[in-house]
């Protein structure tokens, strides 16, 4: 399907629409983001609420793979794949949030036309890795619970690896001949993006071509990617809810099931705010500072949260980070002070 759309996308136009659009395009050398259009007055507020979440997702992030990096009882595969979200994590939020608190903070609105294209390939190339990954961990967690007399044998280091294999070529092959296609483009009379980052729909809006056929295959994708995922974690949670309910223990069951839920609302607002910030750009009348408020947050919010929800109310990270602050302070204990 993406490599027959892509061929469909290269098709020649009419010579009459070539030579209206060879009039007015241009190949910018820079592209200007214009941030949040109309919402200029509360750039301070913004500012210091993104940088917040942002020094959060990444400290967390860091935290969690040093924690797992340097306990080894956590080198197993639920650990490896919550390391595996942290790395897509740091890179997703970090590939638009340095520059929005440029816009922010100095005033620096501008980026370069080659930076804009990897920007964009980055960030929907690692959100559509994110909703893999969650795919992965939620089956993960259904076989653990499920079916734990063979998780061993399923989860096998091969099988892993071949995991991560799929997860990186699925995501690069539903997410990147698109954009391929979009950098070849030309642009009419303005190289200003109504965006804080070069997203996709929000870049093609200002292009010299049809791209009809690019929205078609951007909603198709949307629905392979955002439809089938979803749809994936939530059985994978309701046969996990299912087995919870009959453990024995009251306790086991509330602890397993507040786990469950909040996992699962974590990621129920990620789908959420992709599906709204991509279909609301082509169907809704929702004002375009809404739609780039929401599209914020589906790249900031889940790295922000996701190293609590699924690092902080582990039992077996917490442990690990009191392990590793002991011997910290043990080691700090025994060296000498130089002034004594």
């Amino acid at each position: 399907v993406c490599l027959f759309v892509f061929v469909l996308q290269k098709r020649k136009l009419p010579l009459d629409r070539m030579s209206a659009y060879n009039r007015t395009a241009f190949h910018p050398s820079v592209f200007v983001l214009a941030g949040f259009p109309g919402l200029e007055e509360y750039y301070l507020h913004f500012s210091i609420l993104f940088c917040v979440l942002y020094l959060l997702a990444v400290t967390c992030n860091l935290a969690l793979l040093c924690i797992i990096k340097a306990d080894h009882n956590l080198h197993e595969p639920m650990y490896i794949f919550l390391s595996i979200l942290a790395t897509v994590d740091l890179v997703l939020s970090s590939t638009t949030f340095p520059k929005l608190l440029a816009i922010l903070w100095f005033g620096d609105s501008t980026i370069t036309f080659e930076g804009c294209f990897v920007q964009m390939s980055f960030a929907h190339f690692f959100t559509a890795m994110e909703s893999t990954i969650l795919v992965v961990m939620a089956f993960d967690r259904y076989v653990a619970i499920c079916k734990p007399l063979h998780y061993t044998a399923i989860f096998t280091n091969s099988f892993i690896v071949k995991l991560g294999t799929v997860s990186v070529l699925r995501s690069a092959v539903l997410s990147l001949p698109q954009y391929m296609y979009s950098s070849q483009l030309s642009f009419c009379s303005s190289n200003v993006i109504p965006h804080y980052y070069c997203d996709h729909t929000t870049t093609l809006s200002i292009a010299c071509a049809d791209i009809t056929i690019n929205k078609i295959f951007s909603i198709l994708l949307t629905m392979l990617i955002s439809g089938t995922d979803i749809t994936l974690i939530f059985f994978s949670y309701l046969l996990i809810l299912r087995a919870v309910f009959k453990l024995g223990s009251a306790r086991a069951r509330w602890k397993t099931f507040s786990t469950c839920v909040s996992h699962f609302c974590v990621i129920l607002y990620f789908y959420t705010a992709v599906l709204f910030s991509i279909f609301t750009k082509r169907f809704g009348n929702i004002p375009s500072e809404y739609n780039i408020l929401v599209a914020s947050s589906y790249v900031l919010i889940p790295p922000a949260l996701n190293p609590i929800i699924y690092g902080i109310r582990t039992k077996e990270i917490r442990q690990a980070f009191l392990r590793h602050m002991n011997s910290r302070a043990r080691v700090s204990s025994v060296i000498p002070n130089p002034s004594s």
